[in-house]
């Protein structure tokens, strides 16, 4: 958290809101904020903080951990129509990787802008893109197979 809440502006420049969600109350994301995060990053979150104390809303993005009661750790991109376009789900030992968030949401981006261009893996900005070889009909992807025709 404190590395998302450290590169916020860069989320802020993209047109990202980012919005943290766990099982804990408001009141348990107040004094860690201002006793744990804030000793952290000066200030504290500078997202929202919400909380998902039935385990919900977690449900519904399938990380909610019924054995423990949590939300696993999740990061959702969502697009401008709603859709969920990708998405990490780590357990807690784990911490994520804000660098390569900030690159998914370029690229996504990227690619909303340039409909018939995709990224390949570790695409960086300004890096050369593949020309389109699926076809977006509706929503359904065709995909060219070895063998079939391009």
């Amino acid at each position: 958290m404190s590395a998302v809440a450290d590169k916020h502006a860069r989320f802020e420049e993209l047109g990202v809101d980012v919005i943290a969600l766990s099982v804990d109350s408001v009141y348990v994301h107040k004094v860690w904020n201002d006793n744990e995060l804030s000793l952290m990053v000066p200030g504290g979150a500078p997202f929202p903080m919400a909380n998902d104390v039935s385990g919900n809303i977690g449900r519904a993005y399938g990380v909610f951990n019924e054995e423990v009661g949590i939300d696993e750790r999740g990061s959702f991109i969502i697009d401008p129509d709603g859709v969920i376009v990708g998405y990490e789900v780590l357990t807690a030992p784990v911490g994520r990787n804000v660098d390569e968030i900030l690159r998914l949401f370029v690229a996504f981006q990227y690619v909303r802008a340039n409909k018939k261009e995709f990224t390949p893996a570790g695409w960086q900005p300004g890096m050369t893109t593949l020309k389109a070889r699926m076809a977006l009909v509706g929503k359904v992807w065709e995909v060219w197979k070895p063998g079939g025709k391009p």
